[in-house]
């Protein structure tokens, strides 16, 4: 947000590895009403041991939304894996109003193929029929993808639990801290390490193919924009002048990289060509202006700027022009981010004191207040707009959280002995 601006001011004027430390995730409020759904054990082939529990991670998928309560296993009365074994006046009867079944079978290429059925108990419909084949190391992701159809079905709305967040992490080490950049899937299992240092990592954004993270390092002892591809770990320096090189944001199609640069004197809004690598001055203001943020169809670049006195958002079109302000209500709103439909930002707006996520609707000028602070900070929406992502604090240590766009549905992601912060929800990925 705004202040990570001073943390670089301040500090500049002075390959993928794994790793154990997994988010963990805790739902801390729900939607009253959620469905009830079983996911019943998925069975095995005889002479197979899957790797993963494929019907545990998609229950904890669903009920992670809110939207879905998860019949605990122990109350199930029987455990079908095939259609004809199922009895649906069992599950009427247990009230449970939609129903998953499976098994895990010989794959031809893959190892394994896991099977599965979706029905909808009341009306007695089989909603869905889904295959997927999956290697051993690739179950989990395979389980998520068919939670992902599971959630499609059910609500009409795309799933992210195959997606992946990028966030920040520091700890203690040495007479230092440890500066790390992870990313993790969406329910924080397998992390990697994208890039480790004894110096400030901040900003990582993603671009829109999902494969590669830009980020600011100050590995060299000032603020550079670095580019790096996630599979093979290979990197690029994008941005490296003289003062202040941060905040970078992706037009959607990839080939435009927003930024903040002070390499004239003072903070302004920058977009660099990716293909033909001509940088173009977007802003041009005595004020700082910074956190560029592209609109879902690349027209428009929304910013946060000081120069009515106070941080505000501005807008401006990508191709220049004069900047119009877009917030107006409380003294500090910031670091905001466009909605996938365009229609809405998520900014961080100072109430009382305190620093807060909030939605502001663009098209009825409305602000809806997320979460409580008082230093939540650094959100970025999932990419079927449904969760918004966001830094915080708990018991004194930096985590993460999400909340719903209503704010209905909330939780938290914390990792023991780390601060984490600055995350960043991937893009669909094929």
């Amino acid at each position: 947000m705004y202040r990570s601006l001073l943390l670089l001011l301040a500090l500049a004027l002075g390959g993928l590895s794994s790793v154990r430390a997994e988010l963990t995730i805790e739902v801390t409020g729900g939607v009253e009403g959620a469905q009830p759904i079983a996911v019943v054990p998925f069975g095995a082939a005889q002479g197979l041991a899957p790797p993963v529990d494929v019907a545990a991670v998609i229950a904890a998928d669903l009920a992670r939304t809110g939207r879905f309560r998860a019949m605990p296993t122990r109350e199930m009365l029987t455990t079908p894996h095939r259609p004809e074994q199922v009895d649906l006046r069992e599950w009427r009867l247990l009230g449970i109003n939609s129903l998953v079944i499976g098994e895990v079978v010989p794959g031809s290429l893959a190892g394994f193929q896991i099977n599965s059925v979706l029905f909808d108990v009341f009306s007695g419909d089989q909603l869905a029929a889904l295959s997927m084949p999956a290697s051993a190391a690739g179950m989990r992701l395979a389980a998520h993808r068919l939670a992902d159809a599971i959630y499609e079905e059910l609500t009409g709305q795309q799933g992210v639990f195959s997606t992946r967040i990028a966030y920040v992490t520091v700890e203690a080490e040495g007479d230092g801290r440890r500066t790390t950049l992870r990313v993790a899937d969406a329910d924080g299992h397998n992390p990697q390490t994208t890039v480790s240092s004894r110096e400030p990592i901040m900003s990582p954004a993603w671009t829109p193919d999902g494969r590669r993270l830009a980020y600011v390092s100050f590995e060299n002892g000032r603020s550079n924009i670095y580019l790096q591809e996630l599979a093979s770990g290979r990197r690029e320096l994008l941005a490296s002048y003289r003062g202040i090189n941060g905040s970078p944001a992706f037009s959607p199609d990839g080939n435009r990289l927003a930024m903040t640069l002070s390499k004239d004197g003072n903070a302004e809004i920058y977009v660099l060509d990716l293909i033909t690598r001509e940088l173009r001055r977007l802003t041009d203001h005595y004020a700082i202006d910074t956190e560029p943020a592209f609109s879902p169809d690349g027209n428009t670049i929304v910013f946060t700027s000081d120069r009515g006195g106070q941080p505000q958002i501005y807008r401006v079109s990508s191709a220049g022009g004069t900047a119009e302000r877009v917030t107006f209500r409380n003294d500090y709103n910031a670091r905001a981010s466009f909605a996938p439909d365009g229609r809405s930002l998520a900014l961080v707006t100072r109430v009382d004191g305190r620093f807060r996520i909030a939605r502001l609707d663009l098209v009825r000028n409305d602000l809806q207040l997320l979460s409580g602070g008082p230093l939540d900070e650094s959100p970025s929406f999932a990419p079927n707009g449904s969760m918004i992502i966001y830094a915080t604090r708990h018991n004194g240590r930096g985590v993460l959280a999400a909340t719903s766009v209503d704010g209905s549905v909330t939780q938290r992601l914390s990792q023991e002995a780390s601060e984490v912060r600055e995350p960043a929800w991937s893009p669909f990925v094929e």
